[in-house]
């Protein structure tokens, strides 16, 4: 029981690192280059974080009892930037998906971990599902990161050991965690 017990909180500790580096890599570029695409067909980061932020009130709203998928949800404008899509109104909508993740991760007790949840009709136990969340969101954030990165060009720090400072960080890790 122990260890699933702690998975609910790993969990947690890796979804706040995962908002954590988004938000890092996203403070060092400018409103500007949130927006931009390289090429058509190329997602911004500010696409990026509309279909987190989408996905993450979709799948965790109600996370137990209804199905990942939720009927109102619009998946393919999660994908266009409208007139109405501000830096404003994309980074609310991120800060609030998040909230509805970490309400819905808080609010589980180990028991629920062999529930079984809905996502597009497939069962998936609650441990299952996390895991896929957690997986996925990994995806678009090293995506971030990596666009951050480049669009921050020379003006770039780094989020984790910076290069050539290994050496360093191996004879005083604490300095660089939780920075």
């Amino acid at each position: 029981m122990e260890t699933t017990e702690n998975f609910i909180t790993l969990a947690i500790r890796e979804f706040r690192r995962l908002k954590k580096l988004s938000d890092d890599a996203v403070a060092q570029i400018s409103q500007e280059a949130f927006f931009n695409n390289e090429s058509s067909g190329d997602n911004s980061i500010a696409i990026l974080y509309k279909h987190m932020a989408g996905n993450m009130k979709s799948r965790w709203t109600n996370f137990l009892n209804s199905d990942g998928e939720k009927p109102d949800r619009q998946r393919d404008f999660e994908f266009i930037i409208t007139e109405t899509d501000c830096y404003e109104s994309v980074l609310k909508s991120w800060e609030n998906s998040w909230a509805i993740l970490f309400g819905s991760l808080s609010s589980l007790e180990t028991t629920d971990l062999a529930k079984t949840v809905k996502i597009r009709g497939e069962g998936l136990s609650v441990l299952q599902a996390i895991t896929r969340q957690l997986i996925h969101y990994s995806y678009h954030v090293g995506q971030i990161v990596y666009l951050a990165k480049h669009l921050a060009g020379d003006q770039w720090q780094s989020l984790s050991i910076p290069l050539g400072k290994s050496a360093e960080f191996n004879k005083a890790p604490k300095k660089y965690i939780e920075k």
